[in-house]
């Protein structure tokens, strides 16, 4: 019989996938009576979802004036960038 016909059909899971949550730079200008942005922080406000597990990275669409403290696992460039010039600053998580 072919290899092709011997080999399961029922897909891959990746048993070390890690569930990441999205937010833009625009959301986060919206948090100007904040001075400090925590995963927890946007979990609480609803502006991510509490998925067991999930990583917080930041994406630069938008434009932001406010200076804000941002705590996220990851930053793309252009968010990193944007947050900086704004006056605010980054620290990545563990």
């Amino acid at each position: 019989m072919p290899l092709a016909r011997r080999l399961p059909k029922k897909g891959f899971n990746h048993t070390q996938r890690h569930p990441v949550e999205l937010v833009n730079v625009a959301d986060l200008a919206e948090l100007a009576g904040q001075s400090e942005v925590t995963p927890d922080s946007l979990r609480e406000m609803g502006l991510i979802e509490g998925r067991k597990g999930a990583r917080l990275k930041v994406l630069g669409k938008g434009e932001i004036a406010v200076a804000l403290t941002v705590r996220a696992h990851a930053f793309s460039d252009a968010a990193r960038r944007k947050i900086l010039e704004a006056g605010g600053s980054v620290e990545e998580l563990l």
